[in-house]
């Protein structure tokens, strides 16, 4: 079973992350709380928890999940280009898969190495958009169909 491990959210673009423990989610503006929720196909970021591990792996160290500035940190998931147009289920929202995150420069800035490790196979995530607005928390099962 994929469950959601991990939420942050950013008050602005260069902001520091926050881990919070649910989330209240709308169509409209995403996760409250966070800036990039009005982004039409980029309200919430999901990060396979495997491919972050692998990443650190690749640049070796190991660095807090949120140096990705992802939104969710899921496990049991891994995302591909397949993906695009699927549906996420977490807690009693919906959202769709619209493209791959495209790990930028800041990443450079996090580590040496930490671009070009999540570059290769969706590793730095997915964007997804909100369908269905509603609430999840950590521990959340997470679907993908």
């Amino acid at each position: 079973m994929s469950q959601l491990k991990s939420v942050a959210i950013k008050a602005t673009s260069r902001a520091p992350m926050q881990i919070i423990d649910s989330a209240v989610v709308t169509v409209e503006k995403g996760i409250n709380g966070d800036f990039r929720g009005s982004a039409t196909n980029r309200q919430i970021t999901i990060l396979a928890e495997s491919s972050w591990l692998r990443a650190c792996e690749t640049v070796g160290t190991n660095l807090p999940w949120t140096t990705r500035r992802a939104n969710l940190l899921v496990d049991g998931i891994e995302f591909s280009a397949d993906d695009v147009g699927k549906k996420v289920t977490i807690g009693d929202v919906e959202l769709e898969i619209t493209r791959e995150t495209n790990p930028c420069a800041l990443m450079e800035q996090q580590h040496q190495g930490l671009k070009s490790a999540l570059t290769p196979n969706w590793a730095g995530g997915a964007c997804c958009k909100v369908l269905k607005a509603g609430s999840f928390k950590v521990g959340d099962r997470v679907t993908v169909a």
